[in-house]
This record gives structure tokens, sequence and C-alpha cells, in this order.
């Protein structure tokens, strides 16, 4: 049953907000009408955030993360270790890897993991400027921080095989039991790697 509303301008609004990723109709109804309840300046705020985010947010063209200039500040900042790349999906994972306060290289995003089902392919991401990167010296070791998922698998594998040639040190996140995780409900694969990458206790 089609929905009326008692306003076009709520309709449209219901309509764009119901487009965002993990968002149905009823939910964008609830938070139009939450903007409706606002003061209009908080409204007005937000359409100014967004509109800014689109047009004024650009990539950086090194790294290929979020940057408000031609350079982030991470690829900018000469106390980074400039000799350790941290590869990753995307933006996210960027985030996420500085959250934990343990990484002080720099990264390299490369916007998405390749994907035959979903047609994505290696010329789709930002796998040649990596190579570019390696290439001209300086980097001694390449993280691979992707998703463990056959996409993120095989998406390594790949860079790997590109990387092969040069003198670079090819490492990848340990994986395994998580803090917490009841070990009978662990899968094998992940059990398996635990095994394979234990540490001493001492």
């Amino acid at each position: 049953m089609t929905e009326t509303y008692p306003s076009q301008h709520l309709e449209r609004a219901v309509a764009e907000i119901s487009k965002l990723p993990g968002i149905g109709r009823k939910t964008a109804l609830r938070l139009a009408l939450h903007l409706l309840r606002q003061d209009v300046s908080q409204a007005h705020a937000l359409a100014s955030a967004i509109v800014a985010l689109r047009d004024e947010v650009r990539y950086c063209s090194v790294c290929h993360n979020v940057s408000d200039s031609d350079t982030c500040d991470i690829c900018a900042n000469p106390r980074r270790d400039s000799s350790t790349l941290c590869v990753v999906e995307n933006v996210s994972g960027v985030l996420s890897v500085e959250a934990t306060g343990q990484y002080r290289g720099l990264y390299h995003v490369l916007g998405g993991l390749i994907s035959p089902m979903d047609g994505v392919g290696p010329s789709d991401l930002q796998i040649a400027s990596l190579v570019e990167r390696v290439a001209a010296g300086g980097i001694r070791e390449v993280i691979f921080a992707l998703s463990p998922t056959m996409e993120g698998d095989s998406t390594g594998f790949y860079i790997s095989r590109r990387l092969a040639e040069y003198d670079v040190l090819l490492t990848t996140l340990a994986r395994g039991v998580s803090v917490g995780d009841d070990l009978e409900y662990t899968d094998e694969a992940t059990l398996g790697r635990a095994i394979a990458a234990r540490v001493s206790m001492k």
C-alpha cells in the first residue's frame, strides 16, 4: 500500500533519506519528522554539512584517504614512519587502525576489494598506484589489513604477486580467537589460524 503524505516536501525528504544505506522508508519518515521538530538552524546546519562534505572533501593524491586538501594529514606528517605502508580496503579501515593507537606508518586505500561476482577487477581499485609507491623505493614493509574474507584474501594474494619483484616485506594482520569468545563456538578456520600464529606466554 502506497503511503500518502500531507506534504510534498515531507514526501520528497523521505524519498531522499531512504536512499541512504540501511534506511527504509519508515526510518526515513521518523528522521524527517524529527528534523521538523528541531530548530530550523539545526536543519540548515545539517544541510550545509552534507553539501560541504560532497563538494569540498577530496581524496589524498598519495594514499587515497579522504582529505580537505590534496595531501591528507597522515601523509603530510613528517613524524609518521614512511617506510611502512598499511593497505586497507576503504577509509573506514584507516579510521579503525588509527583508533588502536598502535600504528605510526602510512596508508594506502584501495577503494574496495577484487570481486568478480560484483564486477570489480584489479583495474577498478588503487592497485597500480600502490605498486608505483613501492617501486619508487623507501618502503620496507607492506601490511595487508584487509577483511578476512574470500575477497580480502584474493585481493591480498593478487597484490602480493604484483609486489613480488620488489625487496619489501609483505605481512598480514594476525588472525585468531577474539577476546571473550568461547572456544567451542569458534570456527575451524579461525581456530586453525590462531594455533598457527600462537605466541609465547613468557
